[in-house]
């Protein structure tokens, strides 16, 4: 790992002391798992469940905090037995969906989440019309039931049909009070009112949690990364992690520590559970 100053060494080191009070926040895609150009294979880690379950023994609680539906982040993560594991070693495993609309954890084993937003429907029906305006007819499209997203990964110039889409996108989904949360070659359109960021704070409140660390990757991570800042400046221990990457790295200005996607993840979060440990040993 890389810290990006001496601050993000001594911000990694007030953690490990508080670490049976924190909360690790994780995203899923590009932090647990790879990006991958079809997001059905969007696998975790290998080593994520164990490195899960021993972090988990170290701190308050694990979050993994995702913009994919918390049904099929459980299926592709395999966390279900996870939260098994964790829950046998009476700790807490926690997934929020769609941003924080759908809740999951080991010990409410139901996803819960609200009806899809008004609008949503018009706007799918309006997208067509939008894609082959923007010459982006081809687009990969994930109904997320909550949300919808547009895939520009797999088109011939993805960063190109990316850069048309964007505007058009944001323009419709603001005639249908949706808001757009642009990703890695995919734009997002759901409802407005929670976001990652609403998630680290409820999740502070509920658990009485004295520091926080939260890793991602990418813009649906910034609302995430600024909540932690606040709790930074508020006196909790905190630590800000980029799952850096080839294609994407706009994290990284903000982070106190740098890794190289979801394998230098693991080997951030195998180093803290190691240190949280030999420190209370």
């Amino acid at each position: 790992m890389e810290f990006t100053s001496t601050t993000g060494e001594q911000k990694y080191a007030a953690l490990v002391r508080a670490a049976a009070e924190t909360i690790v926040g994780l995203d899923f895609d590009g932090t647990l798992s790879p990006i991958v150009e079809d997001p059905s294979q969007a696998h975790i880690h290998p080593d994520a469940p164990q490195v899960l379950l021993d972090l988990a023994l170290q701190v308050a609680a694990v979050a993994v905090i995702t913009g994919r539906p918390a049904r099929q982040a459980l299926d592709l993560g395999g966390l279900e037995e996870v939260g098994n594991a964790i829950g046998d070693a009476g700790k807490e495993l926690y997934l929020f969906g769609q941003y924080g609309n759908e809740r999951w954890s080991s010990t409410n084993r139901r996803v819960i989440g609200p009806r899809p937003p008004a609008g949503l429907a018009s706007f799918e029906r309006e997208l067509p019309r939008v894609l082959r305006r923007a010459e982006a007819a081809d687009a990969h499209l994930e109904d997320k039931v909550l949300s919808v997203a547009v895939h520009t990964r797999r088109l011939p110039d993805p960063e190109a049909a990316f850069r048309r889409l964007l505007p058009e996108i944001q323009e419709l989904a603001a005639r249908h009070d949706l808001v757009v949360e642009p990703g890695r070659q995919v734009i997002e359109v759901r409802s407005d009112g929670i976001h990652k960021g609403v998630v680290v704070e409820r999740l502070v409140e509920e658990l009485g949690a004295g520091g926080f660390l939260f890793a991602g990757d990418d813009l649906g991570d910034v609302e995430a990364f600024e909540a932690v800042a606040t709790l930074d400046k508020q006196g909790l221990a905190t630590l800000l992690v980029c799952s850096a990457s080839d294609e994407e790295n706009r994290l990284m200005d903000l982070a106190d520590v740098v890794v190289h996607g979801p394998e230098g993840v693991m080997e951030l979060l195998r180093q803290l559970a190691d240190d949280a440990a030999a420190l209370r040993a």
